[in-house]
């Protein structure tokens, strides 16, 4: 077997949505530090052209609402006609917030749908044509903790996350004959200006009782969609990949039991 390639995506060309800061960002810093062309999309027009700028010709940043289908279509013909073709898309555009079921409006409901369900089906269905003219791909859906388990408060964007999950599992049921891969990640807590780990001025305290202690980076969550990006997972799709530093395993850890003999 030969040894893999320390350029892991050299050749492939990416479009991450959400990608003008947060986890986007870092996701986009990896692809190119692999050897892609990436095309970043986002509403935040500074920020996302200052990341391009930074990572030089490798990149290029477009507005872009992801909820929007015609911006859509023009973000995948973007990609083809600048770098040659659409490898890889990640789904990572979000909006979130907390607020009680009978504290949701209707507004705020379908924002969230908008935004991180819809704009996660326009992502794959627009990409699946420029995908099958590269003989294949890769998606991967960033979901949520929230998609995963009943997380109080967030009804509106867990609900939406839940989707995504179901959506991914049929993208990649109904288009692995195409070679396009499909599949989902779901964070928990990681250190973004969406949920800084500082936020109440406690630092990870507040995050204490995870398995391992502290809120994830951003970096971390790269690593994982980067190895669903490359070659190296060509036989995974379908796949719900946590990475939450093990909130979901069980109850948060109970003081350690006193060493005592039976009874």
């Amino acid at each position: 077997m030969e040894p893999l390639s320390t350029a892991r995506l050299q050749g492939k060309v990416a479009l991450i949505t959400g990608g003008a800061r947060g986890m986007g960002a870092a996701h986009a810093r990896a692809f190119v530090g692999e050897g892609a062309s990436v095309l970043i999309t986002d509403v935040l027009d500074t920020e996302g052209a200052a990341l391009a700028a930074e990572l030089g010709d490798a990149a290029r940043f477009a507005h872009h609402d992801v909820s929007d289908e015609q911006q859509w279509q023009a973000a995948v013909a973007l990609a083809e006609e600048t770098f040659g073709g659409l490898d890889i898309v990640v789904n990572n555009a979000g909006v979130h917030w907390t607020r009680a079921i009978e504290d949701e409006t209707v507004d705020g409901l379908r924002r969230a749908f908008d935004v991180n369900l819809l704009g996660t089906f326009l992502g794959i269905r627009s990409s699946i044509a420029a995908m099958r003219r590269r003989g294949g791909g890769s998606i991967v859906n960033i979901c949520s903790q929230a998609g995963n388990t009943g997380l109080g408060w967030h009804a509106a964007y867990g609900a939406s996350k839940w989707g995504v999950r179901g959506l991914s599992r049929t993208a990649a049921v109904e288009l692995g004959v195409d070679g396009i891969r499909v599949n989902a990640v779901f964070p928990g807590a990681i250190e973004t200006s969406m949920l800084p780990a500082d936020r109440e001025g406690l630092g990870n305290a507040r995050f204490a009782r995870l398995p391992l202690a502290r809120a994830g980076l951003p970096d971390e969550v790269s690593a994982l969609v980067l190895f669903l990006a490359t070659d190296e997972s060509s036989y995974v799709t379908g796949g719900e990949f946590t990475i939450d530093g093990g909130s979901s395993a069980g109850p948060p850890l109970t003081p350690r039991p006193a060493t005592a003999g039976p009874r």
